[in-house]
């Protein structure tokens, strides 16, 4: 508040608060300043008070004042201005300052147990559920009767200098209107650039300031800043000040703000985390169900296409041979031509050609009466009849044997099936699906396999791609399973995090030679043994192959090398390395911060990354 003080003749200081719009100042008991003693005339000068504007002036050329040494009959005031009257010192102030006080040990002492009290009641609040912003409303209320501030701001800000404002609470723990309006762009600034804590004991009047409009517009005394940091990223700071006392804040108040800081950016830094898996978790699951094709997971171009191929022959009863290495998931794909054909509603019928005895496999077909042979003890319908109206899939198809190939071409011509002793034949209506991981042509070739069954087999041939060649879509595949499994296991888990930066390489440098059946039994093993909150390629078992090994990676890189490919040595690891980033940003679909995190980086370096890239 705006006031005079002024010492009397016995050595006290009396303060007189401007309260009025003109102040008489002078000998006389009848002024509002009484000056007693000295040459001061009855009524010496008045002081005219308009807003933000104090003007003093005397009564007569006789009664001239003294300010900073020179004579005026009138002057505009500003603080810190010390006016002789008279033979009396008075000091003009615009704003309070704090009283001198002593201050002892055992006063500190209580407040920092006050402090630590405060901090341990905000620290059981962190533990409980409750409402983000209500936490960070309680912590700035209780920093600023800590400090003796009469308002704090909690300000997130980023490396780029730029700010929002999360909370503004005043003495009153009361929110604050337009907050913006009341901080200081100087000051954060400078804080955030300097990544310092900051005492300003009087704004207004520090040289470092006197070239902001906003300390001057706002006439700021004492402020305090401390910025929040946490493992070297900056997320904001915490801002308390008070703009009617000047040098308010001692070392102290610095040290225990800091305290607070600590604790606010450790719990901001572990919301932004909980939120950002929310985020990714969300988005994972969008991302399955944008790439999912039934149960199968990918969108690689070579799945694009066999869920293109998939899509137009599902709607007919034309024969599909699928072909592919064990594991790459035959089986699924024809559950999906069944579940997207006209015989959705009918049976699906499984049948493992390889895994079924050869003096048993025309019974498994075609049925058998009871007494056809030893051990039929009773009827029994084959699977082409159990198929009926449906259809029969025959996984492994060029196991079956030649004999029971000829057998199988006449009921595919006839539609018509004949049990194991029986003379009758019974009509089917079915549709066959097969698969091999056996090259059929070359057993055609080679006598193995007929060439008119194959022919009848293969109408329409579906291709699966080994894992090894479906790029991003081992991680896809590898997070789907995590949940999947992590559920079934009861293992907390959350697949967008699970995987660690070595869990994610070795995941995409592994070759698969058992495809998905092998990357399941992987995940599966890991969740039952691992310990940590995460995965990594050594809780997975997974060899970590020599870098740039597989195809596709940069030439001269490792791999192949020929006389024509040689570079240097710092050339072929800098290839290596650009074709790294790309792969791991084309995994976080072009997120630089996630792909920073994974790869253990600042965020600068996949920035610089992408410019050169963009040359």
């Amino acid at each position: 508040m705006p006031h005079l003080s002024y010492r009397g003749p016995d050595g006290s200081i009396q303060r007189y608060s401007i309260l009025r719009r003109l102040t008489a100042i002078g000998a006389s008991p009848e002024c509002h300043i009484t000056l007693r003693g000295g040459s001061a005339a009855q009524t010496h000068c008045t002081l005219e008070h308009e807003p933000g504007r104090f003007r003093l002036e005397s009564t007569s050329r006789s009664n001239p004042f003294f300010v900073r040494g020179k004579k005026y009959r009138h002057y505009e005031l500003k603080h810190g201005d010390i006016i002789l009257i008279g033979g009396h010192e008075l000091t003009f102030s615009t704003i309070d300052e704090l009283p001198k006080e002593r201050v002892t040990d055992e006063d500190v002492k209580r407040q920092k147990i006050g402090a630590m009290q405060e901090l341990r009641k905000f620290s059981e609040l962190l533990l409980q559920p409750g409402d983000l912003d209500d936490l960070l409303n309680e912590l700035i209320d209780q920093v600023v009767s800590l400090t003796r501030a009469n308002k704090g701001f909690l300000v997130l800000a980023d490396e780029e200098v730029r700010y929002s404002v999360r909370v503004a609470r005043n003495l009153e723990r009361q929110p604050v209107d337009d907050p913006e309006e009341l901080l200081s762009d100087k000051i954060i600034k400078q804080v955030i650039e300097e990544r310092a804590p900051q005492i300003i004991s009087d704004a207004f009047n520090d040289t470092r300031f006197q070239t902001s409009m906003s300390v001057i517009n706002l006439k700021l005394s004492s402020v305090m800043c401390v910025p929040l940091i946490v493992r070297g990223e900056l997320l904001g700071l915490i801002y308390v000040g008070n703009n009617s006392i000047v040098d308010l804040f001692k070392e102290s108040d610095l040290e225990l703000l800091k305290v607070f800081a600590g604790q606010a950016a450790l719990f901001i830094k572990n919301a932004q985390l909980l939120n950002e898996l929310k985020s990714e978790t969300a988005d994972l699951q969008d991302r399955l169900e944008r790439n999912r094709f039934g149960q199968i997971i990918g969108a690689c171009p070579q799945m694009l296409d066999v869920y293109k191929r998939v899509r137009k022959v599902a709607a007919t009863d034309i024969g599909v041979l699928i072909t592919g290495e064990t594991g790459t998931g035959k089986e699924l794909i024809a559950h999906e031509i069944h579940d997207r054909s006209p015989r959705a509603s009918g049976p699906f019928v499984t049948v493992n050609c390889g895994a079924i005895p050869e003096n048993l496999i025309e019974s498994e077909l075609f049925g058998h009466l009871k007494g056809s042979f030893t051990g039929a003890v009773s009827n029994k319908i084959g699977k082409f009849q159990a198929a009926h109206n449906g259809t029969i899939f025959l996984d492994e198809i060029g196991e079956l044997p030649l004999g029971m190939q000829v057998k199988f071409l006449r009921v595919l011509q006839e539609r018509k099936v004949q049990r194991v002793g029986e003379s009758a034949t019974a009509e089917i209506d079915i549709r066959v699906v097969a698969a091999t991981n056996r090259d059929l042509k070359r057993e055609v070739a080679e006598g193995r396999f007929r060439e008119d069954l194959y022919h009848r087999l293969n109408v329409i041939g579906v291709h699966l791609p080994p894992l090894r060649e479906r790029g991003d879509d081992v991680v896809l595949i590898a997070r789907y399973l995590l949940g999947r499994y992590a559920d079934q296991f009861g293992v907390k888990l959350d697949p967008a995090r699970a995987f660690d930066p070595s869990a994610i390489r070795a995941l995409m440098r592994f070759e698969w030679p058992g495809n998905i059946r092998q990357l399941e039994n992987h995940i599966k093993k890991a969740l039952v043994l691992a310990e940590g909150p995460t995965l990594s390629a050594s809780d997975l078992e997974l060899e970590v192959e020599v870098p740039g090994a597989r195809s596709g990676a940069a030439p001269g890189a490792a791999g192949e090398v020929t006389r024509e490919t040689v570079i240097p040595l710092s050339e072929a690891r800098d290839m290596w390395q650009r074709e790294y980033i790309n792969r791991v940003l084309a995994l976080n679909n072009g997120n630089r911060t996630k792909t920073a995190r994974d790869l253990g980086v600042d965020p600068r370096t996949i920035f610089r990354h992408l410019e050169k890239e963009t040359r």
